[in-house]
């Protein structure tokens, strides 16, 4: 049905005129996922207006550090002892990102990520919106078990041959893109455009390097002591209602393990007006989690208080749109 949809909108009077005219479908693999984690390796297949690949780029990045979960990306510190700095590809993948839209499956990773090494290097990313495939999933109502990207590929008969490799996760997710974009297209769907705001400073904490080539240096979670935040300067509005925008002055609790980390997407609700609660009562807005059926006690009571659940790709979507106080 999605191909039949996609031939519909073959001719170019039928193409959306707003839709963007380029896109960057981007994975990179990563030392971690926590803030001072680094680029292992990258890969950038640009595609034109309508989804045909135009070209593919990969590269394998030298972290100066530990390069993490081996046993997931399968990259080892002698694989990345030759392998540039991410300030001697910075030029050529910004060649790629340059003027188009990136589309990755949970795009607020990717984005962090790079705009963090970006920053790194005194520079910033040319790129200004990014599209997030889970997010496009939902908007076409995919009948997905889950949002893996193994999931989507499954859906659209997509082979994955290396997972977790960077080359092979942005070709899957560019031949599972172009379906979706043409269905999109067919049906007259707004595509979940989010701005890309660059990084202007960064200073990491000292990392030390693992000389061994092993991972057993990698810390699968790192502590970090809690912060005391100002107060949110906003009334509480009450609950978040499905289908609304965020208002400034909700309560949002977070549970569970999430894909960005945990510092990340509260300075991210904090900076768009909304308070962080570390506990969930009947004055919460709103429960994030990826994993509503846990039983942990946050999402034990919230079900209890009837508090509205949503997990972190659809909390990322309502964080680009959170409406002001007092409107």
């Amino acid at each position: 049905m999605l191909e039949d949809r996609a031939t519909a909108v073959s001719s170019p009077t039928q193409w959306p005129a707003a839709y963007p005219k380029g896109y960057a479908v981007v994975d990179v693999e990563t030392t971690g996922l926590a803030r001072d984690d680094r680029i292992i390796s990258a890969a950038v297949y640009r595609l034109d207006a309508r989804g045909e690949v135009e070209d593919h780029w990969y590269t394998l990045v030298n972290p100066e550090r530990d390069p993490g979960p081996v046993w997931i990306h399968g990259l080892t510190s002698e694989m990345l002892a030759g392998a540039p700095l991410f300030a001697d590809v910075a030029e050529e993948f910004a060649a790629r990102l340059d003027g188009r839209v990136l589309v990755a499956h949970n795009a607020v990773f990717d984005w962090q990520m790079i705009a963090r090494e970006y920053a790194r290097v005194r520079r910033e990313p040319p790129v200004r919106q990014r599209l997030c495939t889970i997010a496009l999933s939902k908007e076409l109502g995919l009948p997905l078990p889950n949002h893996k990207l193994e999931s989507l590929a499954a859906h659209f008969g997509v082979v994955q041959q290396r997972a977790h490799h960077a080359l092979d996760d942005a070709r899957v997710l560019a031949e599972a893109f172009r379906p979706s974009l043409r269905a999109a297209a067919a049906d007259g769907v707004r595509l979940p455009l989010l701005e890309c705001r660059p990084l202007t400073e960064w200073s990491d904490r000292p990392v030390p390097r693992q000389s061994s080539g092993g991972y057993g240096g990698y810390r699968a979670s790192s502590w970090r002591p809690s912060r005391k935040r100002p107060a949110c300067p906003y009334p509480n509005p009450g609950r978040y209602e499905d289908g609304k925008r965020l208002k400034q002055g909700m309560r949002v609790a977070f549970s569970g393990d999430t894909s960005t980390e945990r510092e990340l997407l509260e300075d991210r609700a904090v900076e768009a007006g909304l308070h962080v609660a570390t506990s969930i009562s009947r004055l919460t807005s709103l429960l994030v989690t990826n994993d509503p059926e846990s039983g942990t006690s946050k999402t034990v009571k919230a079900r209890q208080y009837g508090t509205p659940i949503v997990d972190e790709a659809a909390f990322g979507q309502l964080l680009g749109d959170v409406e002001p106080a007092g409107e």
